[in-house]
């Protein structure tokens, strides 16, 4: 069974409080979609409570302000809440995970070590000298699978426990799709190495975005994502309605493709949307 048709209008008429993805659902690697600043804006104005919930590393604020440079309005959202987030918040809870263990090796796109240097761990460049791992973010858009493989390897025969903080299988990358920091984390895992997972869909994202939420009833709550995997898997499983937008990584696939993904991951998203975006605004 295919997921209700809507629009944006009949989620701000049914949900208060909007968890919403934000890669594939308001921008992608270039800049914002048409029409997705004014719509999250929109949510704020009818009332709402919207959190950015994202699949990144790094930490909400950074994100938030990197948000606000493509121009989204700060107003418009009431919290970013990354995975890197949730990575810090247990990590810095029960140093026990990491003791003894000082150096890390992060993965991650553009040379970012946040978590390593908010845990205050010395960074490392050579998987031989780590032994801790943190994969963040990827750049399999330039850097292949087999190479990655053979970066991590040392780490994972000496058995050093990794982190993923992006669990995204798949990222968008100049209009194109390509391996995500989730893929980097299952070839660790392929090598021998455990991996701790914490980000969509896994529960401690979703715990961590109700925590900062008055007591609203999970009904009254929804999720939007272009992924099947993170977001739909994610919401359902934290007993959350949720939203499925043709955008982002959904972009260009047709109702049979679609319909073949909900099955293979056994989900249905509440609605699917074409985009994030007002009827108005089109």
């Amino acid at each position: 069974m295919m997921p209700l048709t809507a629009r944006l209008e009949d989620l701000i008429a049914n949900y208060d409080v909007f968890l919403i993805d934000q890669f594939g659902v308001l921008r992608d690697d270039i800049g914002a979609y048409p029409g997705a600043p004014p719509a999250l804006a929109a949510l704020k104005k009818a009332g709402k409570v919207v959190i950015i919930l994202s699949n990144s590393g790094r930490s909400g604020d950074y994100n938030a302000d990197r948000l606000v440079a493509l121009g989204f309005e700060r107003s418009s959202f009431d919290r970013f809440v990354t995975s890197g987030d949730v990575a810090y918040e247990i990590l810095s809870q029960d140093l026990t995970l990491i003791r003894g263990r000082t150096r890390c090796l992060t993965i991650s796109s553009g040379g970012d070590t946040n978590l390593a240097d908010r845990l205050g761990l010395t960074t490392v460049d050579d998987a031989f000298d780590a032994d801790v791992v943190v994969i963040s973010g990827s750049e399999a858009e330039r850097i292949s699978l087999e190479d990655y493989r053979a970066l991590l390897r040392p780490a994972a025969e000496k058995n050093a426990p990794c982190y993923c903080t992006n669990p995204d299988i798949h990222k968008l990358a100049g209009g194109t799709v390509a391996p995500g920091a989730g893929s980097l984390a299952k070839l660790y895992e392929e090598l021998g190495g455990a991996v701790k997972w914490l980000g969509k869909p896994h529960s401690e994202i979703y715990h961590y975005a109700r925590s900062v939420l008055s007591l609203t009833p999970s009904e009254r709550i929804v999720c939007i994502g272009d992924s099947i995997e993170h977001d739909i898997v994610g919401a359902t499983n934290a007993g959350l309605p949720s939203a499925l937008v043709e955008t982002g990584i959904m972009s260009g696939l047709s109702s049979s493709m679609i319909r073949g993904l909900l099955d293979q991951f056994d989900v249905t998203p509440t609605y699917l949307l074409e985009r994030f975006g007002l009827v108005a605004e089109q």
